[in-house]
């Protein structure tokens, strides 16, 4: 067995351990639904949002999504917690089923599903999805930098990714205080 058959068979036995799901005969896409799902909820065809990551730095070059530093933790010492700048890299894939106009949110909230800077966000760019004929799928890259995020409190948060008013993307973001100093001693 090679190297990629075993990795195959290991990616296929993962899915179906930690992935059980079923088709769903009634849905006209045929689409794939986790237990306790109805089809009503994949009515809408929308985007398919392949990548998602908070990270240090993100870049696209020539339709190539350059990542580096993906993280979902900051720690501190004390609140405020002010992370000085990093980006939120997302790779879109289009249908022709996509085409038009659509509203894009990003949102980042806490535990309470307060917005982390509500004078600010949610922020919702509007953009528009056009299709050349014979064209199957079309993919873009969003890299959006974000300086200053001020955290007033330890906790989780999420970021929030969403098309035309539908969530389709929650990233967690732990915001943790460190007790400890990098030999192991306990600070005040």
């Amino acid at each position: 067995m090679t190297c990629v058959t075993k990795t195959l068979a290991f990616l296929e036995q993962f899915r179906l351990d930690l992935w059980p799901l079923e088709p769903h005969t009634s849905c006209p896409a045929g689409n794939f639904l986790l237990p306790g799902q109805t089809c009503n909820t994949f009515t809408t065809p929308i985007m398919d949002i392949q990548i998602a990551t908070l990270c240090d730095f993100a870049a696209d070059y020539n339709g190539k999504l350059v990542i580096s530093g993906t993280f979902d933790t900051l720690v501190a010492r004390a609140v405020p917690v002010v992370h000085p700048s990093c980006a939120l890299a997302m790779r879109m894939c289009f249908t022709p089923e996509d085409a038009g106009r659509h509203k894009l949110s990003i949102n980042i909230i806490d535990e309470d599903g307060e917005s982390l800077d509500p004078n600010n966000m949610p922020i919702e760019p509007e953009f528009e999805v056009q299709f050349p004929k014979n064209v199957p799928f079309l993919t873009r890259n969003i890299v959006m930098n974000l300086q200053g995020l001020r955290f007033q409190k330890m906790g989780i948060f999420s970021i929030d990714i969403g098309c035309d008013g539908e969530i389709l993307v929650r990233l967690p973001l732990r915001v943790l205080q460190v007790t400890q100093g990098p030999n192991g001693e306990q600070m005040a």
